[in-house]
């Protein structure tokens, strides 16, 4: 079975735990915060980690 090159754009946005859990950041905070308000800033500082079934799918992408 050949090997799976790492998807290189899924790497810089995606960070694997030691757990094994991955984290990403929130969606909606990359650009055009300035018409968003304070709250929804704040809150797309604070990462999340990936679904289960997303998980499935995209850990032979890392």
């Amino acid at each position: 079975m050949p090997k799976l090159k790492t998807h290189k754009g899924t790497k810089k946005v995606l960070k694997q735990r030691p757990g094994g859990t991955i984290k990403i950041g929130k969606p909606g905070t990359r650009h055009n915060t300035g018409k968003k308000n304070a709250a929804s800033n704040r809150k797309g500082r604070k990462g999340s980690v990936l679904n289960k079934s997303d998980y499935k799918r995209i850990k032979n992408m890392i």
